[in-house]
């Protein structure tokens, strides 16, 4: 079935109901559909503890599971703080030694209770690098460098700087309601109204960074390696090493262990040194001679165990940080040694020495997938590998741009090298041998990589047995575009005329075809709605094809069959591909469309096919339903049967369908009209001759008129090669290739005509709130939304009559449009930059970009070193490093000209701005903003400092403020089916108001996602986000800390600190904070969500007047009664902005406000606040809706207070200071009553129900499990469960679809 997640949520419903075996979808089976129960239960075998004995400390125990591997025991040995130090044990079970690789359960007589003894073994070379390197590892733990650097896959994390430390704990310890003082008033920054943005706050200074220093050097020794007499004796290696107390040492590491010897700088003397302590870990020996190493390297161990394991475990993907605050450069033999050897050497321990990534790649797609164990090995695998893939290509292009790795063809020019590294082919993005001559050059060959990319996901997600695909990454650095792809065995040694077997290498000149790729693609052309068809070749032979032209087949030698250039998977986009001679439809040609593009590559995305098939579909079905009912009527009327020649439908335009819309008939009557051609379409599908003609022709014409392929079921689907340069079809084809062209036509003019209002909609309803250009641009992808129509959407918001609620679009869009075409200008700019320069140049490039300062200068590289001969000829420079000094003559008018231009000539949008500091006032941007969005696009990392980007006296950059540059990855992400699934199953069942149910639906998809991604992914953050939010429900505060705590760990870690998802988990987090009495940690949590919104956007968004309710909330219920009121009034201000000042949301906001005047006793102000709120009520809601009535009752309540305050201020008046007054009360208001209120702010909505309500529902649920036991083979689904309401804020938050989409968590007051 293919659902493309964006069509409305009703029509979802029904959908998902019953699906006829339409043409479109995908029938084969598809995975996850036959999980019964059973196999779940597989996964989890119950797990068994056995005791481990290690030499010098106590037995301890440790639960363990039957399908672990007894290599993670040893790494779980590895970590713990007591048995940290060995890596080279193994384990012994009653003498006996077990296999690394074997699983616990193949292990005879291991079981519950079993002694496993840990041995130490002898050292080999491997073994003791791998044991210093483990050292090492140890040392710098804590030590947050190789986040900031962007290696081994670590990044930041700043939770635990504002929950010290571990939530679970605090909460226990501070069970007592927390009314001690606590210090509430935030940084001035991050009060309402505030102008300045810094940055430094976005990283705070974790204490445990400034690391306990256990040693000041340990490097490898000059005297390495062993001479032929020493290894004789068994040295391995020598390490050179000075303690904290500034002793000297060498150190041997033999096979035996590590023991000093008497070496020094200058002079070899591998003898033992006294004293003669011989250790098998390289820990203890250090402990024997440095008294400050042992007491540090304990307390380095105690923090580093302490932390949460999200903080320290590794991320799938690299991630990079774009600050990083100045570091000192410290000594450190392993990174050094690692920067020479290029890791080749001992590659991930893996023997053979360099893998073979394409073997690899391939085999894990051929593991088997018959049941759901299966299928989560096979998953597994595949991520694993292609993680790996995707680090190593990451390397390997870096090294290809900074010139380290020799070309396989050096002798040619430089734009035109191939590499090859580790395995992995590197081309570069520029159009070799005229190429792409005909699609735009040099544009078109930077862009074919994307495309190409786009083809493997998608070929890959279709995932056919017997079809392979190239791993495939794409990485952007240093303004070069590199392509890395894994190598078909035997490819290099062929020519390329003779290995390609199916498709073209020229664009549809010569083309051949051949019979098994043409049945392996067939099998994907459903899926991907392609067309077979047939083209000429230059021999005016008729070849026919499934996937366009320039698609190639190869054999490789392993005899797997690969296909390779995908570039044109989809069908081309008409708006940005002008045809002579050829017409568009209407609302394109309004639009201004087709506009010539840079290259003639556009392609629709794949979501936009998807919807435009829905949209078809529904279509499909409108129709046959209308002529259904005609036909009916016309029986009705005359005996005679009526001939119903060619249907009205075929004539009237696809796009508008007729009179069902105007829902003339009765709903309930065209409703079983659908439900009637589903089952025509199934019994005329099957094609048993049990339809009668007339039905047929039903059928026959509803598919006429929306374009189906077949006439006899619904079957839309894309020819890629219409309109492809060069490519021609036969005669016979011609009326199919004239459908082809209108449906093409018709797609172009849906994206304009649907998708692109559809999003603006979206927008003006907030159903989608992007903060940031990333999530901007993930909502239009989201939708089949190309980014080259960011100006087209930005009009519509433009002319939208409710444009006010649209201001945080617009902004972002807008930063979003400067952002994209200074990263175009920057890609061009730095390639005629040299590596020595490069530090100024971009320092000079964010000057123009960003400062005030009218004139910055560019400094040139020569200024540091003289050097004596300059020599003229250098060979194998890197691709482009003439000795071009062209950037630094570029000025701030120059580059914002550029930009302007550019928006005009990629995006058709007029930016009305000649300087940084126009843009900024004209659009109400913001500086940092903008920086942060650069940075992101074009991998800059910048020291964090705070920045004068204002001052018109000096330049806001030098180049000392540029840390680095990183490289831009793109790269297939394999998902995980079953788990999907289950999560899918879970939200469903959520959204239906079975909250038990729900919840063991998806920690079950919790497990299945832990078992494919291990413990950090995008989706599990998704998962930990709605489990916390259903304890939250159900009432278990605690479960819902620890699951958001790690939800808010994991989303630092692999979206990024300031990404608007972290945003959003800090407020969950916040709010169960609250509800557990960390009144404290709630408010820092909030602060610094509202930082990161400041940072990352600016305080004009709807998204900020739901944190500052929260905190005014939260600070009211504190009793800081003017702090809370200046968040509160802000909320206010912005609700009303975005949803009018009559929407229900405004109405809460002046009642919040109203309680915090109430509590001040300034009643007048409180009066005239709720009194707003109850006018609204009463417009909205009507007198008798019970949020009227409830508001009327809190009138009544403040004027009785009024009123008895102005009674005891007489009295005072009357009778002076003897008056006999009763005290005031003034309540403070209960945490109960302000967590109801952030319960409803939050939408969050509790099903209030009584004892007997309880007693009633409990027994309702189990008679229905016993009728659901008598009957199995009745759909739950369709059962409506009539005593449980949906709890509104559960199924906002599951209807957000997992993770792109952010939770539309609005109050539902009308509930």
């Amino acid at each position: 079935m293919l659902l493309n997640g964006d069509c409305p949520e009703s029509l979802r419903k029904e959908e998902g109901a019953a699906e006829p075996p339409r043409e479109n979808g995908l029938d084969e089976n598809e995975p996850g559909e036959e999980t019964t129960g059973q196999e779940v239960i597989v996964i989890q075998d119950t797990g068994f503890s056995v005791k481990i004995l290690a030499p010098g400390i106590e037995p301890f125990s440790l639960q363990v599971s039957p399908q672990e591997m007894v290599q993670e025991i040893h790494q779980v040995l590895m970590d713990r703080e007591d048995t940290c130090h060995r890596t080279c044990f193994s384990l012994h079970l009653d003498g006996n030694m077990l296999d690394h690789f074997s699983e616990l359960r193949s292990v005879e007589g291991l079981q519950e209770g079993s002694v496993l003894r840990v041995v130490e073994e002898p050292y080999t070379v491997r073994e003791a690098r791998i044991h210093v390197r483990h050292v090492r590892d140890l040392l710098k733990s804590l030590d947050p460098s190789d986040a900031f650097n962007g290696v081994d896959c670590n990044s930041l994390s700043f939770l635990s700087v504002f929950t010290d430390g571990d939530l679970g704990d605090s909460g226990k310890r501070k069970k007592g309601l927390e009314m001690d003082p606590i210090d509430c008033t935030p940084p001035e920054y991050i009060l309402p109204g505030s102008r300045e943005r810094p940055l430094c706050p976005l990283q705070p200074q974790n204490r445990d960074w400034k690391p306990l220093q256990c040693l000041k050097v340990l490097t490898m020794s000059g005297w390495n390696p062993p001479p032929g007499n020493r290894r004789m004796h068994g040295d391995l290696m020598y390490l050179f090493v000075i303690t904290a107390e500034d002793r000297q040492v060498s150190i041997t590491a033999s096979t035996r262990g590590f023991y000093l010897n008497q070496s020094t700088a200058y002079h070899f003397n591998p003898k033992p040194a006294s004293p003669r302590f011989l250790s098998h870990s390289l820990v203890e020996l250090l402990n024997q001679i440095s008294p400050t190493f042992k007491k540090n390297f304990a307390a380095l161990q105690k923090k580093r165990v302490q932390r949460h394991p999200f903080e320290r475990i590794a991320t799938p993907f690299q991630v990079y940080s774009w600050t990083a605050p100045q570091a000192e450069h410290a000594m450190d033999c392993v990174r050094a040694e690692d920067a020479y050897t290029s890791r080749l050497g001992y590659e991930e321990h893996i023997p053979g020495q360099t893998r073979d990534w394409n073997e690899e790649l391939q085999t894990t797609r051929e593991l088997p997938r018959k049941n759901l164990p299966e299928r989560l090995l096979r998953e597994r695998a595949i991520f694993k590998v292609h993680s790996d893939f995707t680090a190593a290509a990451t390397r390997g292009a870096m090294a290809v741009i900074d010139g380290n790795v020799m070309a396989i063809n050096p002798s040619e020019e430089t734009k035109m090298q191939m590499f090859i590294w580790n395995n992995i082919f590197f081309s570069l993005g520029f159009d070799v041998r005229d190429h792409y001559k005909d699609f735009g050059g040099d544009v078109a060959a930077y862009v074919a990589p994307t495309n190409d990319l786009n083809g493997v996901r998608t070929y890959n997600a279709v995932d056919v047995e017997g079809l392979y695909t190239l791993g495939t990454v794409v990485v952007d650095y240093r303004g070069y575009r590199v392509t890395a792809q894994s190598i078909i065995p035997g490819i290099l040694e062929r020519d390329q005329e003779q290995s390609v077997i199916y498709g073209s290498i020229d664009f549809g000149k010569t083309v051949v075809s051949h019979p098994r790729y043409l049945e392996l693609l067939e099998r994907t052309s459903r899926p991907l709605k392609i067309l077979r068809h047939r083209v000429l070749n230059d021999r005016d032979e008729e070849v026919e094809l499934c996937s366009s032209v320039e698609c190639k087949g190869i054999i490789g030698n392993d005899g797997r069959h690969y296909i390779l250039d995908l570039l044109r998977t989809f069908p081309p986009d008409l708006n940005f591909l002008p045809v002579p001679g050829e017409a568009l439809p209407e609302e394109c040609t309004r639009a201004g469309f087709p506009r010539a593009h840079r290259h003639k590559l556009c392609c629709l995305r794949q979501e936009l096919v998807d919807a435009f098939v829905e949209h078809r579909y529904l279509l499909f079905m409108k129709l046959a339903a209308l002529q259904l009912m005609q036909q009916k009527a016309s029986k009705m009327e005359s005996p005679t049967s009526l001939e119903n020649g060619d249907a009205p439908s075929s004539e009237s335009k696809p796009e508008d369908p007729p009179a069902p819309e105007a829902g003339g008939e009765e709903e309930g009557n065209s409703a079983s009209g659908l439900a009637k051609v589903k089952e025509l379409a199934e019994t005329i599908a099957s094609d048993d001759g049990t339809a009668d003609p007339r039905s047929r022709e039903v059928i026959r014409n509803a598919c006429k008129a929306v374009g189906s392929i077949s006439s006899t079921a619904f079957d839309v689907r894309f020819n890629p090669d219409i309109f492809s340069p060069g490519v021609r079809f036969p005669e016979s084809c011609q009326e199919e290739v004239r459908d082809q062209k209108q449906l093409l036509k018709d797609a172009a003019a849906f994206l304009l005509s649907c998708q692109i209002p559809g999003l603006v909609k979206d927008f003006t309803d907030h159903a989608v709130l992007p903060m940031d250009g990333a999530t901007l641009a993930e909502v239009m992808r989201q939708r089949g939304i190309n980014m080259r129509y960011l100006g087209k959407v930005l009009d519509l918001v433009m002319r939208n009559p409710a444009r006010d609620q649209l201001d945080h679009i617009y902004k972002i869009g807008i930063g979003e449009l400067i952002t994209r075409s200074a990263k175009h200008i920057f890609k061009t700019y730095l390639q005629g930059v040299e590596l020595s320069g490069l530090s100024a140049a971009i320092s000079h490039f964010l000057n123009c970009f960003l400062s005030s300062y009218p004139n910055p200068v560019a400094h040139l590289p020569a200024d540091e070193l003289i050097s004596k001969k300059r020599s003229r000829r250098r060979r194998n420079r890197p691709p482009g490093a003439a000795d071009n000094t062209a950037w630094a003559v570029m000025t701030p008018q120059e580059l914002w000209k550029n930009i302007c231009q550019e928006a005009k000539n990629y995006f058709d949008f007029s930016l009305e701005c000649e300087t940084v500091d126009q843009a900024v006032e004209t659009y109400g941007l913001q500086k940092i903003t903008l920086l942060r969005e650069i940075s992101l696009k074009t991998g800059i990392q910048i020291l964090l400092k705070e920045y004068s980007f204002d001052s018109r006296h000096k330049p806001a950059f030098t180049e000392e403020d540029v840390l680095n540059i990183f490289p831009v990855v793109k790269h297939v992400n394999p998902k995980a089916s079953d788990a999907f699934h289950f999560f899918q199953s879970g939200q469903a069942k959520v959204q239906q108001g079975f909250l038990k149910e729900g919840c063991e639906l998806i920690n079950e998809a919790l497990n299945l996602f832990n078992n494919v991604y291990g413990a950090m992914h995008v989706e599990i953050c998704a998962c930990l986000r709605l489990l916390a939010r259903l304890h939250y429900i159900m009432g278990d505060y605690a479960e819902a800390l620890s699951n958001q705590q790690k939800a808010v760990l994991m989303s630092e870690r692999v979206m990024g600190i300031e990404h608007p998802n972290t945003i959003q988990e800090y407020m969950h987090l916040a709010l169960y904070c609250f509800a557990s009495s960390q009144l404290s940690t709630a408010l820092s949590l909030l602060y610094r969500a509202r930082y990161l919104t400041l940072l990352v956007f600016g305080e004009d968004h709807p998204e900020m007047a739901l944190l500052d309710n929260n905190i005014g909330l939260v600070l009211h219920g504190v009793m800081e009664y003017d702090l809370s009121l200046r968040f509160l009034e802000n909320a206010l201000a912005v609700s009303t902005k975005y949803h009018g000042a009559k929407s229900l949301k405004v109405a809460l906001s002046h009642h919040l406000v109203a309680r915090v005047y109430e509590s001040k006793a300034e009643f007048r102000s409180a009066l005239q606040h709720e009194k707003e709120g109850y006018t609204i009520y009463k417009t909205q809601l009507g007198e008798d809706h019970e949020k009227t009535k409830e508001s009327s009752e809190y009138l009544k309540c403040l004027t009785q207070q009024a009123v008895a305050l102005q009674r005891t201020m007489n009295e005072i008046y009357r009778n002076g200071s003897s008056a006999n007054i009763p005290p005031l009360k003034f309540t403070a208001p209960s945490m109960a009553s302000v967590l109801e209120q952030l319960n409803v702010i939050n939408g969050i909505l509790f099903i209030p129900l009584s004892q007997k309500d309880l007693e009633n529902l409990k027994a309702e649920v189990a008679r229905r499990q016993q009728l659901q036991e008598a009957s199995r083979n009745r759909d739950k689904a369709e059962e409506p469960m009539a005593t449980e309401p949906e709890p509104a804020g559960a199924s906002e938050d599951a209807a957000a679809q997992p993770p792109a989409a952010k939770d539309p968590s609005s109050p539902s007051l009308q509930g």
